[in-house]
């Protein structure tokens, strides 16, 4: 986080042509109270919005046709007298004005709709092609912008590799000798487009001002990429929308992959999570999230090692909605107090998940460029959500990646191996470390990899099935539980049997079925499904996936008891709810390690584009937590932060133990060397 500030807000601006007197009510001292109020050290504010309009004085583009004056710069004089910085953006990917006067421009589907709104009779934004003169258009602008107003960088909105059947993009393909009709050839046209675009414009902003920050934003940062991750040369922001039909979980994912990524230099990325400030989603007018849901989210990204984005949308007419400074207010408050004990932190982890995504290969993508096939998609959130509700530490990795500072590697359910991955996986084994792999993960060849204690003998036919672990399941006990995925056939080879398959009569059909749902298990035992051999443990299900999908706790605590039968012990054990998170992060210079501690139930109030919206309402406080971290020294001093409560500090077998009085939302445990 060294050249990012922690309070950030970006502050979205898409204002209609047909909306009077734009800017009209602008007032400094009324936007530099908002930002005092909000807490805020700095804020993005808007060059070019997504109707194509420019909000500063441009010969490069056109400015708003209501705005009188150049508010972008009024913005940036009032943000700097208060030492607020004020990165610039620049809608890239979308420009209405533009898109209405060259419809050859516009990006393609292979249907001919253009992406967002569809047709031109729809209400909405229209996506453009970087694939035609409009890149050009967008280089100046960019330059422009730059020089004018970039010294605290630039934004660039809507891009990433976008598969694109315009008449340009399917000429460019024809007469390279591609089939416009094979997907393939139209997604690498697709990166190929992307990373042109990449070039030019670091050029243009870097021949404007060297050196400035630059971000494009896709809303996703692509695992396994290391092109794509080098797109983006300074920092990271990770676009998060709890309430948006991101969910909770969506974050973890991704910054455990993102805060280990390093700029050229060798140093690490630094991240921003970037949440919003709506109840539901971007571009909300009179929609807002609870306060405790701001603190929580707000106290989660700086326990991951992220700063804070909140995302907000100014009124037409210029003037900051003050209800929504007092709501960031709350949330940067903690985080100001909260800066000393995370900023130039380390999260720490002694789990790698080795992502799906990262391994996946171009045949098992969709036919949309960067999208996972849906197991895939499954798996990785599936992982992480698991580990989470288990209170482990963990980092989401690719197959370049150093694994050598952890002690596990997951492969979770579908992981696309090939040699070279392979071989770094039987070397991580021959150095000590253990595998947990389930579904085909751990394989290459039709042959599992490294010696799990069984080989595979193909897919079984039994959807659902039922595993019966050969020990009891607390808090179930001896119990066979359905999995409703199909699994691996599985035969022993010397390794551990730790459960059985339970085989179901038959598999439901027109011919023979059983009850509502599915055929019973019938007794009949199937062979081992979950196997420890010297390498690790294998399950022959894809838990992950179906945890995701279905939630069923048994299959996750199933998982969860083998991965801590593989660690044995664990950097932490805390006794807190499953639906508490907790992080374990490092600060060299002050010699110190500080554990994280988060609660807050989530409800599901509603849904969005299909999926649930997520709601924090109450920040309900847990008592007397007993919490142990393994160290390699006694700590001088332990304590909640920033309270500055002095704890009692017993110290047993190289583990700090200590009760902590009271959790409410988030609370920070720190041990001094």
């Amino acid at each position: 986080m060294s050249s990012l500030r922690f309070r950030h807000v970006h502050l979205d601006f898409h204002t209609s042509e047909n909306i009077p007197h734009v800017g009209a009510g602008f007032e400094a001292s009324q936007f530099q109270a908002a930002l005092r109020r909000g807490g805020v050290d700095s804020i993005t504010v808007f060059a070019k919005c997504h109707h194509g309009w420019h909000y500063h004085a441009t010969t490069a583009g056109v400015q708003h046709p209501t705005l009188a004056f150049d508010l972008l710069s009024a913005q940036r004089e009032a943000a700097s007298a208060i030492d607020v910085r004020t990165p610039v953006y620049i809608s890239a990917g979308l420009d209405e004005r533009l898109a209405k006067l060259h419809g050859g421009w516009l990006r393609r589907l292979k249907d001919g709709s253009v992406p967002w709104a569809g047709s031109l009779l729809e209400p909405g934004f229209h996506e453009l092609c970087m694939n035609t003169p409009y890149l050009d258009v967008l280089v100046a602008q960019a330059h422009e912008t730059t020089k004018l107003h970039g010294e605290h960088g630039v934004f660039f909105d809507i891009v990433s590799p976008r598969a694109c059947w315009c008449s340009q993009c399917v000429k460019t393909l024809i007469d390279a000798g591609q089939d416009p009709r094979n997907d393939q050839h139209v997604n690498d046209l697709a990166r190929r487009v992307y990373l042109n675009y990449v070039a030019r414009i670091n050029d243009a902003v870097h021949g404007a001002r060297q050196g400035v920050n630059i971000f494009h934003n896709g809303g996703h940062i692509p695992r396994g990429d290391a092109a794509l991750a080098a797109a983006n040369p300074n920092h990271l922001e990770l676009e998060s929308l709890p309430t948006g039909g991101w969910g909770y979980d969506h974050f973890p994912l991704s910054i455990a992959y993102a805060r280990h990524l390093r700029r050229s230099d060798g140093s690490p990325k630094p991240c921003l999570g970037m949440t919003g400030k709506f109840h539901k989603s971007w571009g909300e007018f009179g929609g807002y999230k609870h306060p405790n849901a701001l603190r929580y989210e707000a106290a989660a990204a700086i326990a991951q090692g992220a700063g804070v984005s909140v995302g907000d949308q100014l009124h037409p007419s210029g003037r900051m909605d003050i209800a929504t400074y007092n709501l960031i207010g709350v949330a940067f408050h903690d985080v100001r107090t909260k800066e000393p004990w995370v900023r130039n932190a380390r999260v720490l982890a002694e789990i790698a998940v080795l992502s799906v995504e990262a391994c996946e290969s171009d045949a098992t993508k969709k036919s949309h460029l960067g999208a996972l096939s849906d197991l895939g998609a499954l798996s990785d959130e599936g992982a992480v959500r698991m580990l989470l509700d288990g209170h482990l530490l963990f980092d989401v990795v690719d197959a370049q990646d150093d694994w050598s500072p952890y002690r596990l590697l997951v492969l979770p359910d579908a992981v696309s191996l090939d040699a070279a991955s392979a071989e770094r996986i039987r070397s991580f084994v021959a150095h000590g470390g253990k595998i947990f792999a389930t579904g085909t993960s751990l394989m290459l060849e039709g042959r599992l990899i490294v010696d799990v204690g069984c080989r595979d003998a193909g897919e079984n036919s039994f959807d659902p099935d039922y595993i019966r672990p050969l020990q009891p399941l607390a808090p179930w006990g001896e119990a066979s539980f359905v999995v409703y995925a199909k699994g691996r056939n599985l035969v022993a080879t010397g390794g551990t049997v730790l459960a059985h398959r339970n085989e179901p009569y038959f598999n439901r059909d027109l011919l023979h079925f059983c009850s509502h749902l599915h055929t019973p298990p019938s007794g009949r035992d199937g062979g081992p499904v979950i196997v420890q051999g010297p390498a690790g443990i294998i399950c022959a299900h894809p838990l992950f996936a179906t945890y995701q999908e279905q939630g069923t706790q048994a299959l996750r605590d199933l998982a969860l008891t083998c991965i801590r039968r593989l660690l044995g012990s664990t950097i932490i054990t805390v006794d807190m709810p499953s639906a508490a998170r907790v992080f374990f992060a490092r600060q060299e210079a002050e010699k110190r390690d500080i554990v994280h501690l988060l609660y807050a139930p989530i409800m599901v109030r509603g849904t969005i584009h299909g999926k649930p919206i997520q709601v924090i309402e109450d920040l309900v406080p847990l008592h007397q937590i007993a919490l142990s971290v393994a160290r390699a020294h006694k700590p001088s001093s332990v304590s909640l932060q920033p309270q500055g409560i002095v704890l009692a500090k017993p110290w047993a077998d190289g583990r700090v133990n200590v009760i902590i009085p009271r959790i409410d939302g988030h609370q920070m445990v720190v041990m001094a060397d």
